[in-house]
């Protein structure tokens, strides 16, 4: 196995096959044959489609060897279970649902096989893709590679693992409350939260403005890469915008940045804000103006506008299809229904929206006169693996609810601002820690410069040094 192959960016890929350097079924085999060493224990892949994917990956190398090579030609990608392959069954890990075979594929699907991406693997969620940790009692345990003690978050857990690993160039991610930009974070990868539209979904869910779907990478250019493959109106989303080419070549120097350790009183482990510290400083070294701003947010704002917003829609949805087979459910699922029936007897959706509605202004006035936002991804230094902190996380001293171990949702809210969330260093325990980059609404160009210049200022932790265990 040729462990360099199968961490490669996407982009350095691209131009190896063109120059017939190197071959997609080379990086495939390494990538599986990695897998095979390393997924046993940290448990990311639920479905693997080694046949299918070489097929796949043999024609690749027929269109490079004959010039009709593909945007995004013989690049691995890991898709989130729950984004729907032609024929494959969807299941969202749960042992009370027997799922559905897939008649079409997911747009974000649809568009990467389009462009010549491999799929040769399914990755883990926790069910209903509703924690910001992952396992179920259909899957299992998925471990963090950088330090297996801890989640990789989620509820795109398996993706980041994967990622991270080194089992998969790229992979398919989803966002309703940061379960991108968590096993982003946890992953030392860089995942993007677009903002409402930009990326088209499937399903009624498409309709729930909170959410939206992606692709995760472990640099910049490769997640701008794939982002851009995917973006547009599809007839399956009628909610989706029209297509548009995201660019990273603003230049950060006089950029006005905002810096934000706490969102304005969240609880926030030290060494998470010390490295999102340094990450706002080293834009300020590069020439951009960065200022801490105060937020004026009342966290009681958050929890309402959230607990009723997911009750009338995720509940909702989990309900319909469950139906009385919750027994089966994992704990931690049956819990947020519960929680959530208790919610819509309480509020409504005006309620809701009341609340989001604060969170809004919040936001817009705290970014008011500066071009984009940098604050932690992650309240936590990780999750421990398996477990669902029930009874909260303690946090620099403080045990908040297990919801707000991360940073993310209060974007999910504004959820027309694009979010990257990228590496910011690692704490004591191994784990990564990220920041966000924040944007005003559809400003996809900013948070990429902010980003590409971050990656070329503090450099790629995966060029530097590699999980211990994974492979």
């Amino acid at each position: 196995m040729n462990r360099d192959l199968c961490y490669l960016p996407a982009t350095e890929l691209l131009e190896l096959f063109r120059s017939r350097e190197v071959s997609p079924v080379e990086v495939l085999r390494a990538q599986l044959e990695r897998a095979d060493e390393g997924d046993a224990l940290l448990c990311s892949l639920v479905e693997r489609m080694d046949d299918w994917a070489l097929e796949r990956a043999c024609e690749s190398e027929r269109r490079y060897a004959d010039g009709t090579a593909l945007p995004l030609d013989g690049i691995t990608v890991a898709t989130k279970e729950k984004h729907a392959i032609a024929g494959y069954r969807v299941t969202e890990g749960s042992l009370a649902w027997e799922g559905y075979s897939a008649p079409e594929d997911h747009p974000v699907i649809e568009r990467l096989r389009a462009a010549g991406a491999v799929f040769h693997a399914r990755t883990s969620t926790p069910e209903f893709s509703i924690a910001t940790y992952t396992h179920t009692k259909k899957w299992g345990i998925t471990r963090n590679p950088w330090n297996p003690d801890f989640s990789p978050g989620g509820s795109s857990g398996g993706a980041g693992a994967a990622v991270a690993a080194g089992f998969t160039t790229l992979a398919t991610v989803s966002d309703i409350g940061g379960s991108t930009r968590g096993p982003a974070c946890f992953s030392a990868a860089v995942g993007y939260k677009a903002p409402y539209g930009r990326v088209p979904g499937a399903g009624p869910m498409t309709l729930d403005y909170y959410r939206g779907d992606g692709v995760m990478g472990r640099t910049v250019a490769d997640t701008l890469l794939a982002t851009n493959l995917v973006v547009g109106q599809h007839r399956l989303d009628q909610t989706s915008l029209p297509t548009v080419t995201i660019s990273d070549d603003r230049d950060v120097r006089g950029m006005r940045i905002a810096f934000s350790p706490d969102l304005g009183g969240f609880a926030v482990d030290p060494e998470v804000v010390a490295n999102a510290r340094a990450t706002a400083n080293a834009l300020a070294e590069a020439g951009a103006i960065v200022e801490e701003v105060r937020f004026g947010w009342n966290i009681d704002d958050l929890r309402v506008g959230t607990a009723g917003h997911f009750a009338q829609m995720v509940a909702s949805l989990m309900n319909s299809i469950v139906g009385d087979r919750t027994a089966l459910m994992n704990d931690y699922a049956r819990n947020f229904l519960d929680l959530a029936s208790i919610a819509r007897e309480h509020m409504t959706m005006f309620d809701a929206v009341r609340a989001e509605y604060n969170l809004m202004q919040g936001l817009a006035d705290a970014m008011d006169g500066y071009d984009a936002l940098i604050c932690p991804t992650s309240a936590a230094v990780g999750f421990p693996a398996g477990d669902t902190m029930a009874d909260g996380i303690e946090i620099n001293g403080t045990v908040v609810p297990w919801t707000e171990g991360l940073l993310t949702m209060p974007f999910n809210v504004n959820n027309r601002c694009p979010v990257l969330a990228m590496p910011s260093g690692f704490a004591a325990n191994g784990m990564p820690t990220g920041v966000q980059v924040v944007g005003h609404p559809y400003d996809d160009d900013t948070v990429f410069a902010v980003g590409r210049a971050l990656e070329e200022l503090r450099g790629n932790p995966f060029a530097e040094r590699r999980p211990a265990t994974g492979g």
